[in-house]
């Protein structure tokens, strides 16, 4: 079987290297790819967010099942063309990844299906929207309505703060587009739980959860990025929570989008917290999370493009989807001055690192000598797998103690807070 991977990030190079377990996948092709993933598939240029230029691509060159991973093709409607050429997918139409492209769809979507998530209010207007944080509560949570690469959404403790969220988004236009409308909502608190699913529009099974870790510095300090690394499973997601979470939230999701006539086929995100009065949604993502994909795919013991293959054909109740009981750590090694402004093309040295762990690759490159070079905020993502949590972290810090690279950045603390929850749980 000939594959295209929709693509050119970390989370596309571990849904590469799962599938390529599949004996009967032959080629795999990545739009765009990168110079990690070229020793894994071929890569070719065309940007993900180019959907004529992957149309025209699938149509000079067929293939036989395409898996479209990042937000912004699946909102663009990229499925939706693959499909009118008669190509199989995993990932859900323009319709459905509104659950992510649009912060109110969502939120208005939980509002009218009683599905738990925090109060919260909508604005287009900037000047309503700065007149209602002068007498909100404290803290409150702006988010930028449309995709803003996981960074669109502000944790305000002042009101001078969510004044200037507001300003950034919705005046200095800051997320472009996506910020000219804003959801203003209570904060809520309790720990975040990510949990990715694999549903076909009737039955969701979901995966191992994860703990992201999104502030760019030590102790959930600095501003928010697109994650700095994660572990696997979350220790706050207990069965407990889990059982609430599918009769609560998973499977009330999917019928509400089968009842706004968008059903949902592929991979649902559901960022969590579990608060005081239970499990509430954070927010939804329509496809893989980056770097929760990660520490998922390598604890999926059942086969990924099988699984992928029948949540297409709506199958996925007779498919088994069966995890490991170990756990994975990733850590993210970054671009000094991420989230900020950066420098690419810094000359990477792996070290022993690819003898010590998986490395994804998020954001590398080719200089003209042949030199593997950062091109990207997120460089690399350095995972490990153990029996338990302690063995997995520390396998992935000494592989990341391997890479450098001039000016090289990365949280100590990935897993710790995590390990804490287990230690006094063992007490």
């Amino acid at each position: 079987m000939k594959i295209l991977v929709v693509g050119g990030g970390g989370r596309e190079h571990a849904i590469i290297k799962k599938l390529k377990q599949n004996p009967a996948v032959t080629q795999i092709v990545a739009l765009p790819g990168n110079a990690g993933i070229a020793a894994d598939a071929e890569c070719v240029p065309v940007r993900a967010t180019d959907i004529d230029g992957i149309v025209d691509y699938v149509r000079a060159n067929p293939v036989d099942f395409a898996v479209v991973a990042p937000d912004d093709p699946l909102a663009l409607g990229c499925v939706d063309r693959l499909h009118a050429l008669g190509v199989k997918c995993f990932g859900p139409d323009a319709k459905a990844a509104r659950i992510e492209a649009s912060k109110v769809f969502a939120k208005d979507l939980m509002k009218k299906y009683g599905i738990p998530t925090a109060a919260y209010e909508v604005f287009d207007d900037a000047e309503k929207a700065l007149e209602y944080v002068k007498n909100c509560p404290l803290p409150t949570v702006v988010k930028a309505d449309g995709l803003a690469l996981g960074k669109g959404v502000t944790i305000c403790e002042t009101r001078e703060a969510a004044a200037a969220a507001v300003k950034a988004a919705m005046v200095d236009g800051a997320f472009g587009a996506s910020g000219s409308r804003v959801v203003i909502e209570e904060f809520l608190q309790g720990p975040e739980v990510s949990v990715l699913a694999f549903t076909d529009g009737h039955v969701v099974k979901p995966m191992v959860s994860s703990m992201d870790h999104k502030r760019a510095g030590d102790g959930d300090t600095g501003l928010n990025t697109g994650g700095m690394g994660t572990i696997a499973p979350n220790p706050c997601y207990t069965p407990e929570v889990a059982a609430r979470c599918m009769q609560e939230i998973f499977l009330p999701t999917v019928a509400a989008m089968n009842a706004e006539g968008c059903p949902f086929k592929g991979c649902l995100y559901f960022g969590l917290m579990v608060t005081a009065d239970g499990p509430k949604v954070i927010e939804y993502n329509c496809r893989f999370g980056d770097p929760e994909t990660q520490v998922v795919l390598p604890l999926l013991n059942s086969d990924l493009l099988t699984v992928m293959r029948a949540v297409e054909d709506e199958t996925l109740a007779q498919t088994p989807v069966e995890f490991s009981d170990g756990a994975a750590c990733c850590v993210m090694l970054a671009s000094g001055g991420y989230p900020g402004k950066y420098e690419k093309g810094k000359v990477i040295d792996l070290g022993k690192a690819p003898e010590m762990a998986e490395l994804y690759h998020s954001g590398t490159g080719r200089d003209r000598e042949g030199n593997l070079v950062t091109a990207g905020g997120r460089v690399l993502g350095v995972c490990c797998t153990a029996d338990d949590l302690k063995t997995a972290i520390d396998r992935a810090y000494a592989a990341a103690a391997q890479v450098k690279w001039d000016g090289m950045m990365l949280r100590r603390d990935i897993g710790k807070r995590a390990l804490a929850i287990l230690n006094k749980g063992e007490e």
